[in-house]
């Protein structure tokens, strides 16, 4: 049976991010131990770091006794509204540092006070620890009467469509919308971009398997799985943006069509150039650019700073 042709883009600046990408992570990377591949992954961060906006204050602090989080406030504050981001990694990897620049330019242009959370990580600790701690993250600002708009990518967008699903079961207020980048959602492994994209660059098929496996997250639950809702109305509304290249694709395609139907306000990109984890590729692509500026515009949007 002849193998599937690695679908794979063409602009020059996403093959010269994926080229790099390689040099740090390997393809077999979930074949390697825990510790090898945060390793690998904080190293791909590093090299990807950039300088953060002038005056942007930055303070470490913890949550609930137990949850470390960071607080970007910009220069110039125009919002009462609140970004909280979860960042990507597959449930597995990431921190605060491995996304501080994405949090502090997304805040620098929003020109809101934007808080990350270092939830705890698989396989140390299992589902449903991560959303735990970002929900106590959420109650916390939203018992402040604090407006806030939840952002996530990839893994941390799962968390923060979770999130939403959470605060409407509980009847919790205050989630003016959300941001979810290439998120994880919980479609189908056998149809779709997880067959088309199955060998997509940066994720594959078999990696989202890897760490769904690890999370151990029940099936059909709809704060693991936003996809298995059976209603997605009254959810907050949505900027959605996926990366054609990506196993994940139409989690992203399929929840945003969803939300629309029932009503839900929704604003939909699919970048056509992107693989999975584009953010890292904002200041040497020209799509990931774009796709970025689109993110700090619905930031802007939703916190109603501009």
């Amino acid at each position: 049976m002849a193998s599937m042709q690695r679908p794979m883009p063409t602009e020059p600046g996403i093959l010269q991010f994926m080229e790099i990408c390689d040099s740090f992570y390997p393809p077999d990377a979930v074949s390697a131990s825990i510790t090898q591949q945060r390793q690998w992954y904080d190293a791909l961060c590093a090299r990807f770091d950039r300088p953060l906006p002038e005056n942007m204050k930055i303070r470490d602090d913890v949550v609930s006794g137990a949850i470390p989080v960071r607080y970007y406030v910009p220069a110039q504050i125009r919002t009462d509204t609140k970004l909280l981001y979860l960042h990507g990694g597959g449930f597995v990897v990431g921190s605060l540092q491995s996304h501080h620049a994405i949090c502090a330019e997304i805040a620098d242009h929003a020109g809101a006070e934007l808080i990350s959370v270092d939830y705890r990580l698989a396989p140390e600790y299992r589902w449903p620890a991560q959303t735990d701690d970002c929900f106590s993250v959420l109650k916390q600002l939203l018992a402040q009467k604090t407006k806030v708009v939840l952002i996530g990518d990839s893994a941390g967008g799962n968390l923060a469509a979770g999130l939403a699903v959470r605060a409407k079961s509980e009847g919790l207020s205050g989630i003016d919308g959300q941001i979810l980048i290439y998120p994880a959602l919980g479609g189908d492994l056998a149809s779709g971009s997880y067959v088309e994209m199955a060998e997509a660059p940066g994720l594959t098929t078999a990696d989202v398997a890897y760490y769904r496996e690890i999370l151990q997250a029940p099936q059909g639950d709809p704060v693991s799985a936003p996809l298995a809702l059976s209603s997605v109305a009254d959810l907050p509304r949505t900027f959605m943006t996926v990366a054609h290249y990506d196993p994940l694709r139409d989690d992203g395609r399929n929840f945003a069509a969803r939300l629309a139907q029932a009503g839900v306000e929704v604003w939909f990109r699919e970048e056509p150039q992107m693989v999975h984890a584009w953010l890292r590729a904002r200041h040497m692509s020209d799509g990931a650019r774009n796709g970025f500026a689109a993110v700090c515009a619905a930031a802007s949007r939703f916190t109603g700073s501009r």
